[in-house]
């Protein structure tokens, strides 16, 4: 069942982990067109390159268009804008995913750690949800859904994460504001919290023998999350099963939050 036929989708921080994994799904729920993010260095240069060969050899109806650039900057989510709506005419789903995580004990953090987190992370969703909405809002037919990666730590703390919690629990909150602020152009916005997944962003942290069997543990499952245990309920919030739901977050941890005893 092609969840996403015809669609045009939007994907921050694409290159790697769930943003790829998401671009991927996307493209095999029927996405015709895709907009994919990436940070722009030679690393990342060559991971979108290859996830643009993959989706357009395999998925001859979707069509890919890459955009680099730092997305703490406002101008980025200006150029992905005018690179996605010049290339299909209108944007019907924004994944807002990129994010970084410099684990860093409290005391010692240099203030410059926060300030790039909060950049990188709350104030780079809030740049591109908000070019991005008012696409939405002027396309006709009129609206979209935007869905924001934010955490379990938006939940929950983290003795390595206190500059990092605070920017997912602020995408959490954004996306229930904006479903409000949004909803009268029929624009739905999700939030979507990850638990323990196995990416780029965590490798060093479970790299640790005892912390990774630890957080196995704590699972209900049994196991640490791919990325695409998280494309899948990217599509279903993306998709028209999910067209009576807006301002909602949804937990994806594998039982971790609820396994308290």
């Amino acid at each position: 069942m092609a969840l996403l036929a015809n669609k045009i989708v939007c994907i921050t921080g694409s290159s790697r982990g769930i943003g790829r994994a998401c671009a991927v799904e996307s493209a095999k729920h029927g996405a015709t067109g895709l907009i994919l993010h990436y940070f722009g260095d030679q690393e990342t240069e060559a991971e979108l390159q290859s996830l643009k060969t993959e989706i357009e050899s395999t998925h001859s109806h979707c069509r890919v268009v890459g955009v680099p650039g730092d997305i703490a900057d406002p101008g980025t989510s200006q150029k992905i804008v005018s690179v996605g709506v010049e290339a299909f005419g209108r944007i019907d789903v924004l994944v807002s995913n990129a994010g970084i995580c410099p684990f860093a004990e409290f005391l010692t953090m240099p203030h410059a750690t926060w300030e790039r987190t909060r950049q990188v992370n709350l104030d780079g969703s809030f740049f591109v949800v908000q070019a991005v909405a008012n696409v939405m809002k002027s396309q006709v037919p009129q609206g979209g859904a935007i869905i924001g990666l934010a955490s379990i730590s938006a939940l929950v703390g983290g003795e390595f994460q206190c500059h990092y919690t605070p920017t997912k629990a602020g995408i959490l909150s954004m996306m229930q504001s904006c479903a409000i602020a949004l909803g009268k152009y029929n624009i739905r916005c999700n939030a979507i919290l990850p638990g323990t997944i196995a990416t780029d962003i965590n490798k060093e942290d479970l790299a640790n023998d005892e912390k990774r069997e630890y957080t196995i543990k704590r699972t209900v499952l049994g196991r640490l999350g791919q990325p695409d245990d998280i494309a899948g309920p990217m599509v279903f919030l993306a998709s028209d099963l999910a067209k009576y739901v807006t301002g909602a977050s949804l937990l994806v941890d594998g039982g971790l939050f609820v396994n308290l005893q």
